[in-house]
């Protein structure tokens, strides 16, 4: 599954989408960027509430195929562009984490 038809499953907000075609292969839930580093597979959805720089610059390192950020949590006009330079996807579920892994479940 693409993100851009993950997003269109589960109604997430595009929020940056620079490479929708990217395949998403299963998920990992973290907050913990060191963590996340170490653990996150190539092509998973990042599922997170963080939402600064480092997100980005861990999305990069880790070759996730998008960042889904929950609870409704957004980036700034900055971290759009950043993103948007990086080609990094990030997406936004107005859901807690855990449901919105639920959403993933038998898609990824």
């Amino acid at each position: 599954m693409t993100v851009n038809e993950l997003c269109a499953s589960c109604g997430f907000e595009e929020i940056c989408v620079p490479n929708g075609e990217h395949n998403v292969s299963g998920a990992y839930i973290g907050d913990l960027l060191s963590w996340v580093m170490g653990r996150a597979n190539e092509d998973n959805a990042w599922i997170t509430i963080m939402n600064n720089i480092n997100v980005i610059a861990v999305a990069s390192l880790s070759d996730v195929a998008c960042v889904i950020l929950a609870e409704g949590v957004s980036l700034d006009d900055a971290l759009k562009e950043t993103a948007m330079q990086k080609e990094i996807n990030v997406l936004s579920s107005k859901l807690p984490a855990f449901e919105t892994a639920q959403l993933l479940i038998g898609k990824v």
